[in-house]
């Protein structure tokens, strides 16, 4: 097994088809705690350019803006060995990135959901990020 320098930062990224709603949700809450040592990043296999507008209003109600970030493709990330590569749910459609960690966690876009489904899908993925920041702790 690859031995992994403790001090060398982390990066990790979260992959869905538009980069417009659950990546973006993963992305802004490690950003929320995320630990030192760590990048976080994510990326869609087919973006859609935009932010979903009820996503902004979602984390808007944490206190983070998720307005400043922008859609966008795997080609745009850096090209490095992941600590961690989650996709959302997205099958056939999210390519193969190097990750040390990969995990799909299977995830329906939440894209047109009511706004309590949109809030209770961005709860299960801030425990979700949790929990991961908790586990690459110990690698």
């Amino acid at each position: 097994m690859k031995s992994v320098d403790k001090n060398a930062v982390q990066h990790l990224l979260f992959v869905c088809v538009e980069n417009s709603c659950r990546s973006q949700l993963a992305e802004a809450m490690a950003r929320r705690s995320l630990p030192a040592g760590f990048e976080v990043h994510s990326a869609g296999s087919r973006p859609s350019g935009l932010i979903n507008a009820r996503a902004v209003e979602v984390m808007a109600e944490l206190g983070y803006d998720l307005a400043v970030h922008q859609s966008k493709a795997l080609t745009e990330v850096p090209d490095v060995e992941y600590a961690a590569v989650i996709t959302m749910g997205c099958g056939d459609n999210c390519p193969w990135v190097r990750g040390r960690v990969r995990e799909d966690w299977g995830l329906p876009d939440p894209k047109g959901l009511p706004l309590e489904e949109f809030r209770k899908l961005r709860d299960i993925i801030g425990t979700r990020v949790t929990e991961l920041f908790e586990r690459l702790g110990e690698y």
